[in-house]
């Protein structure tokens, strides 16, 4: 039986060796004392058509297009108490806007079923801790008008108006949701948030109702089909040949 050659003492060293260099890192991870590569910096947006682009706005997702002014505060001289805006009276707010101004004779309302103002809601939409008022106008007709309004400077300032039927909110922590419904089974949520200026549309979703009733269309300037003549009936028998 042939016995198999001993290593050496030199290769045993060497492998000693650089076992010590190489330590317990895992492959691929760093060894002692190495330092770790520099952080590479993250992709900024680069417009594609710089002419079609905003260049004010350079946040990722930011609207393209021109910006619209800043919201401006109402006129008059309505003056915020120090209870803030919770400690004043809605409709005093909403006169001062004339956005809202035609909505007020209907009054406040408690309860749906009729045209007025709902009960107004404070609630911190911009994250300073000071509460904004959101209030909502409901129609005959069944729209409603939602309007937010903030402080800032000592003054009231409207930062969003927005309609629609049937509608509902929701605070989702500083984000404001708003639902509304269409004729047609279109149940729409917006997601509105602040931007430093006003509350913007950060996220829109439709459902279309698949159980309500739909009606195809008719093809216009198509002929009704006309219906088929009449099959020729055979001539009658002669009294010749009859006989």
């Amino acid at each position: 039986m042939n016995r198999l050659p001993r290593p050496s003492t030199a290769v045993l060293l060497c492998a000693c060796a650089l076992a010590a260099v190489g330590g317990c890192a895992a492959p691929g991870g760093l060894g002692p004392g190495e330092p770790a590569p520099a952080v590479s910096a993250q992709p900024r947006p680069e417009p594609l058509w710089p002419a079609w682009t905003d260049t004010t706005s350079t946040a990722p997702g930011a609207a393209v297009g021109k910006r619209e002014p800043a919201p401006q505060p109402l006129k008059g001289d309505l003056q915020v108490p120090a209870g803030g805006l919770g400690a004043m009276d809605v409709l005093d707010v909403l006169r001062a806007d004339p956005l809202m101004r035609p909505y007020v004779k209907g009054g406040s309302i408690n309860a749906p079923g009729r045209a007025g103002i709902r009960p107004p809601v404070h609630h911190d939409l911009t994250g300073n801790g000071a509460l904004e008022l959101i209030a909502a106008a409901d129609t005959a007709s069944g729209r409603s008008v939602l309007a937010v309004y903030t402080v800032a400077g000592g003054r009231i300032v409207p930062v969003l108006h927005t309609s629609g039927l049937r509608m509902e909110a929701e605070a989702i922590g500083t984000d404001l949701l708003v639902r509304t419904n269409t004729n047609e089974g279109i149940e729409q949520a917006v997601r509105f948030r602040w931007d430093g200026e006003r509350m913007t549309v950060v996220s829109e979703e439709k459902r279309y109702d698949t159980s309500a009733p739909r009606t195809e269309p008719r093809a216009r300037n198509t002929p009704a089909p006309s219906a088929p003549a009449p099959a020729p009936s055979a001539p009658a028998p002669s009294p010749e040949s009859s006989r």
